[in-house]
C-alpha cells in the first residue's frame, strides 16, 4: 500500500506518481508526448505508485565545470583553460529580461505549475494526437534542468551522453521522479537561477555569463531586452538559431520571444514591437581556451602546470580522479613565474634564435632554494602550425617533453667533479691529460660488476694542443675531456651515480643514467633543461637541491585553497664543496670556454656543453639567486650545427659558449635587473703549474685571451669562441680550450662506436 501522511492523504509526490502510473497502465498516454516510440522501463507493468517510488530519487547535482584562470606569481592573468566555458553567477546578477523571456518561450506556466505541468500535458497530447507526431512536448523548465545536470555529468562520454539524452519513456520518467525532488528541494528561484547556469547557448558557451561575454562582450545583468531574447531563443536548437552563422534565423527567433514575452504580460506590445525593430549588435567575443592563448610565450609553462596537476597525487589518488577535478574547473590557479623574468626569456630567444630556423632552442630558470620555476619558453612557439609545436623541449617526456632529453656534453662535467671533491679529490687535482688516451680497463660500478673497455675506446680532446697536465681549475674552465677521464677512472662510477641522484638528475624518459663513462664523464645522455637548471641551482643554494614547483596557490570556485604540492629540498652535497664548485665555475664565465656568457653586475657562474657533431649546444649557469639552462639543437637531433645560420648569425661552428651563453646572459640579466646581486662564497684554489706557466708566458692583451695572437690575427672569438691566442695569421680557428666532446658510446651510453646520437 502507498504511504500516506498522518493525515491519511497521499504526498504531492504520490500523487504526481499515480497520476502518472495511471496514465501508463491507461495506454502509456504520457508516452506520446514527447517521444518517438514507447519506452521500456517496464513501468506499464507494475502500474503502480510503488513501482514509480522504486525510482532511486537522490539526485546528485554534479558541480558544474567552469573556466579556470591561471595567474602569473603577481596575479597577473596568463590562459584560461576550461572543458566547458561557464562562470556560475547568482540570479541577482542575471538581467530581468533574461530571467523572463527563458520562462516565457521556455516555460510559461513556470511559476503556476509543480514539477509536472498537467495543463501543458493535456494540450501537448490533444496537439500530437491531430497531428500523428510528436509536434509539441510537455517538458517543464524544471525538466530540462534535469536533463541538463545528467548530460553535465555524463562530461565528455559520448555513451553517457547519448544515454543522458536518449528519448525513451524510462528516461522521462526518471526525469519526472528527479523534478519533483528538485522542486521540493530547491523552489523555483534557485532552478531558474541553476538552469540559466547550466544550459547550453552555442558557440562553446555553457551558462548565461558565458553566452553573454560570447555574444555581446557583457555580463548578464546587462543584457537588454533584445538581448536576452535571442539568448532565449537560441536554447531550443543552438546550431540553428546561431546569431553569428544565420542572423536573419536567429532574429526570427528573437522576435518570437519577443512576441512571447508581451503574450505574457512580461513586456508591453509597445516595448516588444520596438525591440523587433532593433537589428541584431553583436559584440562576439572569441572562445579563448586553453595554453595556445597564454601571454608572454608561457603556453609551455602552462601546459607544465596542467601535466603538473594531472601527475601529483596531492590533486587526487588516480590521474582520473584529478582529472575530473580539472576537467570541472573553476580554479584560481596562481603559478611561480615571475612575469619579468618570462618576458626576458622570450625576448633573448627571439633576439639569437628564429622561429624558421633548422634548430631550436628551449630555456627554462628556476629559483634556487625554493624550487620555483620563473620562465620556461622556446623558439618554436605553442601551437599547430608550421614551425609551432606542442612538445616542451624544457622538460621531461613524462610532462609532455622530448621523448629522451638531449645529450648535455660537458655541462655534466661539475657532477662528475662534485661526486670526486665529496670524496676527498682536492680542488688542485692534476692529471697528465693527453690530447688523446683510452679509457681505464675497468671502472667500479655500484652492482659491484665493473665497466669493462672490451671495445678499447678512446677518449681526446679538441685539438692536439691542448695537452695537460692541467689541475682542476683549468681543466675545467677549458673542458679538458682526458682529464675528466681520468678523474672517472679514479673514482669509479658508483660516487658520481649517487651524486646525481642527489640533485635530481634522469634522463628525459625518466630513467637513471647507465653507468658507462660516457654518460657518466661527457654528457652523452638526454636531460632537459629543468632538469639541469633545477641541479645547477643546488651550487648555487650552497649545496641544497630542491625539487622544481610550478604552482603556489590554487583556489576553488567557492574560494576554498586547495593543498598543492611543495618543494622538496635536501642537502646534495656539502657547503664547501658546493663553494668550490661555485669557484670553478666562475672561472669558466671568467675566462674559460663560458666567457660570452658572464655577467658585469653580479657574480655569475656556469658551464657550456657541446656534443658530437654539435647537434647539441647548452649552456647552463646561475647566480646566487637564480639558475638557468639553455639548449639549442634540432629536437629531432638530425642537424649538425656547422656552416649554419642561427638568428640571422651564420655561425661556422656553433658552441656552447657561442650561441646558448648569450642567450642565457640576455635572459638573465633582464630578469634579474634591479634586483639584488649577492656574491657567491667561494674558495682559494691555487693555480697549477700549467696555469702560472701559461700566465707567464700569454701575451699582454689586457687578460682577454683572444684576438691578437704569437705573429698573426686570430678568430677573436668571431662566433663566440675563444680564440687560441697563438694561431700563426689564425691559420687554426678551433679554441684551445673547447667544450666539445667524443664520448666513445654509440648507442644512449652502450659502449661502442663513435657515433654520437
Amino acid at each position: 500500500m502507498p504511504k500516506k501522511r498522518s493525515g491519511g492523504g497521499l504526498t504531492g509526490t504520490q500523487q504526481a506518481a499515480k497520476f502518472l502510473g495511471v496514465s501508463v497502465l491507461a495506454g502509456a498516454v504520457l508516452a506520446g508526448i514527447a517521444l518517438p516510440a514507447f519506452g521500456a522501463l517496464g513501468l506499464a507493468a507494475k502500474g503502480s505508485v510503488e513501482g514509480f517510488d522504486e525510482i532511486p530519487a537522490n539526485l546528485k547535482t554534479p558541480p558544474l565545470s567552469q573556466r579556470t584562470t591561471i595567474l602569473d606569481s603577481q596575479g597577473g592573468h596568463m590562459a584560461t583553460v576550461y572543458s566547458r566555458d561557464r562562470t556560475v553567477v547568482p540570479l541577482k546578477d542575471i538581467s530581468p529580461y533574461m530571467q523572463k523571456a527563458i520562462v516565457a518561450i521556455e516555460d510559461s506556466r513556470f511559476y503556476e505549475h509543480g514539477a509536472i505541468d498537467l495543463k501543458g500535458v493535456l494540450r501537448a497530447v490533444n496537439r500530437n494526437a491531430q497531428s500523428g507526431s510528436v509536434s509539441q512536448g510537455a517538458s517543464t523548465l524544471t525538466q530540462q534542468y534535469v536533463k541538463n545536470v545528467f548530460v553535465e555529468e555524463a562530461g565528455d562520454d559520448p555513451d553517457k551522453v547519448a544515454q543522458a539524452t536518449q528519448q525513451t519513456l524510462g528516461r522521462k520518467i526518471q526525469e519526472l521522479k528527479y523534478a519533483i525532488q528538485v522542486e521540493e528541494e530547491l523552489g523555483k528561484k534557485k532552478i531558474l537561477e541553476n538552469y540559466l547556469n547550466i544550459t547550453f547557448f552555442g558557440q562553446q558557451a555553457y551558462g548565461i555569463e558565458a553566452a553573454a561575454q560570447r555574444y555581446f562582450s557583457k555580463s548578464a545583468k546587462d543584457l537588454k531586452v533584445e538581448e536576452a531574447a535571442m539568448l532565449a531563443g537560441i536554447v531550443q536548437s543552438p546550431s540553428r538559431y546561431d546569431p553569428v552563422n544565420d542572423e536573419e534565423e536567429a532574429t526570427k527567433r528573437r522576435n518570437t520571444v519577443l512576441q512571447r514575452m508581451a503574450d505574457v504580460r512580461d513586456i508591453s506590445q509597445t516595448e516588444a514591437d520596438r525591440a523587433k525593430a532593433t537589428k541584431i549588435k553583436l559584440d562576439v567575443s572569441r572562445p579563448e581556451n586553453g595554453c595556445i592563448t597564454a601571454v608572454s610565450g608561457a603556453g609551455f609553462f602552462c601546459d607544465y602546470v596542467r601535466e603538473a596537476f594531472l601527475t601529483d597525487k596531492v590533486f587526487g589518488k588516480s590521474r582520473e580522479e584529478r582529472a575530473k577535478v580539472w576537467n570541472q574547473g573553476g580554479l584560481t590557479i596562481r603559478t611561480t613565474m615571475d612575469p619579468k623574468a618570462q618576458e626576458s626569456v622570450q625576448q633573448s630567444i627571439k633576439n639569437h634564435v628564429n622561429q624558421s630556423d633548422k634548430v631550436a632552442s628551449a630555456v627554462t630558470l628556476v629559483e634556487p632554494g625554493t624550487g620555483k620555476i620563473l620562465g620556461m619558453g622556446q623558439s618554436k612557439p605553442y601551437g599547430f602550425g608550421k614551425n609551432e609545436t606542442q612538445i616542451n623541449l624544457s622538460v621531461d617526456h613524462s610532462m609532455g617533453g622530448s621523448n629522451y632529453g638531449f645529450p648535455t656534453g660537458s655541462t655534466f662535467k661539475p657532477f662528475l667533479a662534485t661526486a670526486a671533491i665529496e670524496r676527498g679529490v682536492p680542488a688542485t687535482q692534476s692529471y697528465p691529460a693527453p690530447y688523446q688516451m683510452p679509457y681505464p680497463a675497468s671502472i667500479q660500478t655500484c652492482s659491484g660488476s665493473p665497466w669493462v673497455n672490451t671495445g678499447n675506446d678512446t677518449a681526446e680532446n679538441e685539438n692536439e694542443s691542448e695537452v695537460g697536465p692541467y689541475a682542476l681549475k683549468e681543466a675545467m674552465a677549458k673542458s679538458v675531456n682526458t682529464y675528466f677521464v681520468q678523474m672517472i677512472g679514479q673514482i669509479g662510477l658508483c660516487p658520481v651515480t649517487e651524486s646525481i641522484s642527489k640533485l635530481g638528475v634522469v634522463q628525459g624518459d625518466g630513467k637513471k643514467l647507465p653507468e658507462s663513462p660516457s654518460a657518466l664523464t661527457l654528457g652523452s645522455q638526454g636531460i632537459s633543461p629543468l632538469r639541469m637548471a633545477s641541479a645547477y641551482a643546488a651550487y648555487a643554494n650552497r649545496g641544497t637541491y630542491c625539487t622544481p614547483v610550478a604552482i603556489s596557490s590554487i583556489k576553488t570556485a567557492a574560494g576554498k585553497s586547495l593543498a598543492v604540492p611543495k618543494s622538496g629540498c635536501s642537502r646534495a652535497m656539502s657547503e664547501k664543496t658546493a663553494d668550490t664548485i661555485n669557484t670553478l665555475l666562475k672561472g669558466v664565465v671568467d675566462s674559460g670556454t663560458g666567457e660570452k656568457a658572464g655577467l658585469t653586475s653580479r657574480d655569475s657562474a656556469g658551464k657550456t656543453g657541446t656534443t658530437d657533431a654539435r647537434k647539441n649546444a647548452w649552456f647552463v649557469g646561475y647566480t646566487p639567486n637564480m639558475s638557468g639552462a639553455v639548449w639549442v639543437g634540432s629536437p629531432s637531433q638530425q642537424v649538425e650545427m656547422q656552416d649554419i645560420t642561427i638568428g640571422g648569425v651564420y655561425h661556422d661552428l656553433v658552441f656552447g659558449g657561442a650561441v646558448p651563453g648569450p642567450i642565457w646572459k640576455d635572459a638573465v640579466s633582464g630578469a634579474l635587473d634591479g634586483k639584488p646581486a649577492p656574491g657567491f662564497t667561494t674558495v682559494d684554489i691555487p693555480d697549477g703549474a700549467k696555469d702560472r706557466d701559461e700566465e707567464k708566458d700569454k701575451p699582454d692583451n689586457g687578460g682577454d685571451n683572444r684576438g691578437q695572437g704569437n705573429g698573426g690575427q686570430g678568430n677573436g672569438g668571431q662566433d663566440g669562441k675563444p680564440n687560441d691566442g697563438g694561431g700563426g695569421g689564425g691559420r687554426d680557428e678551433r679554441p684551445s680550450w673547447p667544450d666539445i666532446e667524443f664520448p666513445p658510446n654509440g648507442n644512449g651510453g652502450q659502449d661502442g662506436g663513435w657515433n654520437f646520437p
